[in-house]
């Protein structure tokens, strides 16, 4: 049987936020740079969306490539000890985002995925809410 998690293991995992994120924050200021005005973690929403924009009926996840396994990024590990535990776990969370979007989508609202490594020069984070609002 496995060990449980080490004491200093527990404390990092602990810190890890669910809500404004530093790359949440980043696409925030963004957004509000570009003269949008947005609702945050609507929980009448499927998924809790982190940014809605009512008026444009969208909504956009800021996800970690970690927690939400990105396909082909090289943030997207897979851990090395305690796989039972965290492989499940990833795998579920990407069931749940994809079921997210579908819900969200029979809504009738649109949304857009900015991962966590695309948050790169700001105008090319411009250009793509731009794009997608």
């Amino acid at each position: 049987m496995d060990e449980p998690p080490s004491p200093a293991r527990s404390s990092t995992m602990r810190a890890i936020r669910k809500k404004d994120t530093k790359p949440e924050m980043r696409v925030r200021r963004r957004l509000h740079a570009l003269g949008f005005r947005f609702r945050l973690h609507r929980r009448d929403l499927p998924g809790t969306p982190d940014i809605v924009l009512p008026r444009h009926r969208a909504a956009i996840q800021v996800h970690g490539c970690f927690w939400h396994q990105h396909p082909g990024c090289r943030h997207a590990t897979k851990p090395r000890t305690r796989q039972d535990y965290w492989l499940p776990k990833l795998e579920r969370n990407v069931v749940r985002d994809r079921a997210t979007a579908e819900a969200l989508g029979a809504l009738g609202w649109r949304l857009l995925i900015i991962w966590e490594c695309e948050l790169g020069h700001d105008a090319e984070l411009d250009a793509r809410l731009l794009k997608f609002i």
